[in-house]
């Protein structure tokens, strides 16, 4: 994730962000606009198109969400767009609710899961399915859950991931791989599967 800003700048208006400054947030904003609609898109282009949700919509809506947070403990670059993919993530997640309420009033529709696929699936079931495994995994390693809403929801790479952490690319690749396993697992009982 490159921004074509002076280095050091997103990281200062993080820092008066967390001091309070609601303006640096919104300045901060402007600056990443462009990567936050890329962000945007790969979050879109895992669930299920929408005739409310676009890419500046989600924008939007994840800003609205992270708006009123002031105090926030940002930690570089990387994590604050971990922090805005949340945030997408949680405005994804309600999307898919609502059209899955919509859709049909009981029941699972069959949810395709491949591991090599995982995150190119467009069904809201499946990402439903893949939020409410995450907060299962949150409960036991929030870093392996954290790793697969970066990966799957944000659409992260492991090096961006790694920089967020603070840890080498290999250890996220090797948390990936777990993480991959683990939902595999978790997903397959969870969810009718086509194979």
């Amino acid at each position: 994730m490159t921004d074509a800003v002076e280095p050091g700048e997103i990281t200062q208006l993080l820092h008066a962000h967390e001091a309070g400054s609601q303006e640096a947030f919104d300045s901060l904003v402007d600056i990443a606009y462009q990567q936050l609609k890329r962000l945007a898109r790969q979050q879109l282009r895992r669930a299920r198109p929408s005739a409310t949700l676009d890419t500046v919509a989600l924008v939007h809506e994840a800003y609205l969400k992270l708006f009123s947070e002031s105090g926030v403990e940002w930690e570089n670059r990387s994590h604050f767009y971990a922090v805005m993919a949340r945030a997408m993530r949680f405005v994804v997640v309600d999307n898919a609710r609502r059209n899955s309420a919509q859709k049909r009033g009981d029941g699972h529709r069959p949810a395709t899961l491949d591991p090599e696929r995982l995150g190119v699936d467009r069904d809201d079931d499946l990402t439903l399915a893949v939020d409410d495994a995450i907060r299962q995994l949150e409960t036991f390693d929030g870093r392996l859950a954290y790793v697969v809403e970066c990966r799957f929801f944000a659409g992260m790479t492991e090096t961006e991931i790694a920089e967020s952490l603070g840890v080498t690319t290999r250890t996220v690749q090797r948390e990936w791989r777990r993480a991959r396993a683990w939902l595999h697992r978790i997903l397959a009982v969870a969810t009718p599967v086509d194979t």
